[in-house]
This record gives structure tokens, sequence and C-alpha cells, in this order.
């Protein structure tokens, strides 16, 4: 469909990230099963929850603009869970998927915070103040999982580093 305003613009960015929410929703229950870390499971399934919850923000802002709610194929996030995938396959230990589900988790969150941020202005802009307010709170939501993320990896690394026997199996680098 072509794209010949910053309405349509806008439409069809909001049915990206109702793709995209599907997708990660999808992808989160299959993260939640492979990952043993039991505070990354918890952050997880209550992340779960809220992109159920996002979802239904998502097509309540399509109703409150008289639109049916829709989906736009999202390549970037059919990428971002692929890529997860092949990475909890190709983990050869518990804590090393963790890690790497950790990972696959910030990198989905800024995603969506980016394309969050870029709805809220076009919306604001458009005086779309209902859909403001609901693209914020899932804003809101995504902030504070990607903090969870952030602040998560650093001890799932030392885990997969301690089991690995605090062999770093890269070199050393140093600095002067």
């Amino acid at each position: 469909m072509p794209l010949t305003n910053a309405y349509e613009v806008f439409l069809h960015a909001l049915g990206d990230i109702h793709d995209a929410e599907r997708r990660f929703l999808e992808g989160q229950r299959e993260m939640v099963q492979k990952a043993t870390d039991q505070n990354l499971k918890n952050a997880i399934q209550n992340h779960i929850g809220q992109t159920e919850q996002q979802i239904g923000n998502l097509e309540q802002a399509f109703v409150k603009l008289g639109e049916e709610p829709h989906r736009e194929p999202c390549e970037a996030s059919q990428g971002l869970v692929e890529e997860a995938q092949h990475d909890i396959e190709e983990a050869q230990t518990d804590t090393a998927r963790d890690a790497l589900i950790d990972t696959a988790v910030a990198k989905v969150e800024h995603y969506e915070i980016a394309n969050y941020r870029g709805l809220i202005t076009g919306a604001r802009l458009m005086g779309h103040t209902q859909v403001v307010n609901l693209l914020e709170k899932n804003l809101r939501q995504e902030e504070e999982m990607a903090q969870i993320a952030e602040n998560s990896v650093e001890e799932l690394l030392r885990k997969a580093s301690q089991e690995q026997g605090g062999q770093d199996e890269g070199p050393k680098v140093s600095v002067h």
C-alpha cells in the first residue's frame, strides 16, 4: 500500500508494532520455557502479561482512530525472533542460554522503545491524546523490561563464565 501522508505512515507503523508485539509474545513464551535462571524466568513471565496488555492497548489505539486493528508484517521482529531462536539452539549450557536469552530480550525491548517513541511523536503531532496515553503505557513497560535485562546481563555472564571454570576463551585485552 502506498503511504502518502502522515496518517497513513502512522497507521502503517502502528500495524508494524502490532505484528511485532504478537511475534515477540510467542518468542517470550518459548524463552520462558528454555530459561533456567529463576529471576530471568520471572521477568519474562511478568513481561508476557505486559505484552498481552500492550497488544490490547494497540488494538484500542486503532479503535480510537476509527480503524480496524491490523498487522503489517514486521520483518525486523521476525529477524530478532529468528536470531534468538538460533542462539538459544546453539547454546551448549544452561547459563550460556540464559545469557543469550537476556541479550535477546534487551535487543527486542530497545527495538520496541524506538518504535513507541516514534509512534508517540506522531500521535501527539496529530492531536490523538488518547492514543498517546495508550502508547506511553506500553513505552513505560518496555523501558522497565529493558532496564531489568540490562541489569541482569552481568550476573548471567558471570554465571556462564564460572561454569566454564572461569576460563575466558577470548583473547586478553589490556588497556594502557
